[in-house]
């Protein structure tokens, strides 16, 4: 299975009701981090890539504990620009309750303008 933070990963892989659940990683100041699917050990799992890049930027655990982004990237794969974006592609009803709280990944504005750049998103 492909990371679900992929664009290019088959969607429906899980089922909404995950993506559902794991929406509060995404609420300010969460103390809940979204686990990399492919963890080995089950009894502390990896935080997942796609998250850290586009996810936890609001997540007070990664904020306190890390790991710091700066050490994973997406390895050329094109990311959902945020959690919100990621669930609704999976299944997720907009509107869903769930995602009300999600804080989304705004992208950068560049020098001199108001306007995120033109290939992104606003969420």
């Amino acid at each position: 299975m492909a990371c679900p933070w992929r664009k290019d990963a088959m969607t429906g892989q899980f089922p909404p009701s995950v993506f559902r659940h794991s929406a509060r990683t995404a609420y300010d100041l969460s103390d809940v981090r979204f686990a990399c699917h492919n963890s080995r050990d089950e009894a502390r799992p990896l935080t997942c890539a796609g998250f850290l890049l586009r996810g936890a930027q609001h997540n007070l655990s990664v904020r306190t504990d890390g790991p710091d982004e700066s050490l994973v990237d997406d390895g050329g794969h094109e990311l959902y620009p945020s959690y919100r974006a990621m669930a609704i592609a999976n299944g997720v009803d907009p509107l869903d309750p769930a995602l009300a709280l999600c804080r989304d990944w705004q992208p950068p504005v560049p020098p001199g303008t108001t306007e995120p750049a033109a290939d992104q998103e606003w969420t």
